[in-house]
């Protein structure tokens, strides 16, 4: 069964690309030149995307190595723990909004310190699926569209962040029997 699943994904992305290609074909469309368009097209758009992206990784260096990510992880112990939040997670909270690489090194620690099958690695992996890289999101959405103007997105999506973390402890909870 694995050497079927293994032989068709290996094929997937090939067939899907000469579908593709065949399909616009077969209606007319002028393929190479539509491409062309949208390559030159997805140049401009990270050319405008850029310097949003600059900005976002210099403040999460800054916010790395200046011991900011020590300060916050100490001052949410208490919250963290009234809400029910391993302490181990901690810096994976302050990690996730901020970035994604970043925090796949918070995960690949806590499970290398912890283990995946502990409640934190458990904790841990569940929140990686359940919450976004805020910052970076609107970085590079807002950025791509030259909206500057954010609104109350960044509280939403902030709300959103804290759900998607409640609901990974309460998940981890309820399945594996934690108390």
């Amino acid at each position: 069964m694995f050497g079927l699943i293994q032989g068709l994904s290996s094929i997937a992305v090939p067939f899907i690309i000469l579908f593709i290609v065949v399909h616009g074909y077969l209606n007319g469309v002028k393929v190479y030149e539509v491409f062309v368009e949208g390559a030159a097209e997805g140049i401009k758009t990270a050319l405008k995307v850029l310097p949003y992206l600059v900005a976002m990784l210099l403040a999460i260096g800054i916010f790395r190595s200046s011991g900011a990510m020590e300060i916050f992880t100490a001052a949410l112990r208490y919250p963290a723990s009234v809400l029910g939040i391993p302490q181990e997670v901690i810096p994976l909270v302050l990690m996730r909004p901020l970035s994604g690489s970043g925090a796949l090194g918070v995960v690949s620690e806590i499970l290398k310190t912890y283990g995946p099958d502990s409640f934190a690695g458990r904790v841990a992996s569940t929140m990686m699926g359940s919450t976004e890289t805020i910052f970076y999101t609107i970085a590079v959405y807002f950025g791509a569209v030259g909206i500057k103007n954010t609104r109350h997105v960044l509280p939403a999506a902030l709300i959103a962040d804290l759900a998607g973390i409640l609901a990974s402890v309460a998940v981890c909870r309820i399945v594996f029997g934690y108390h």
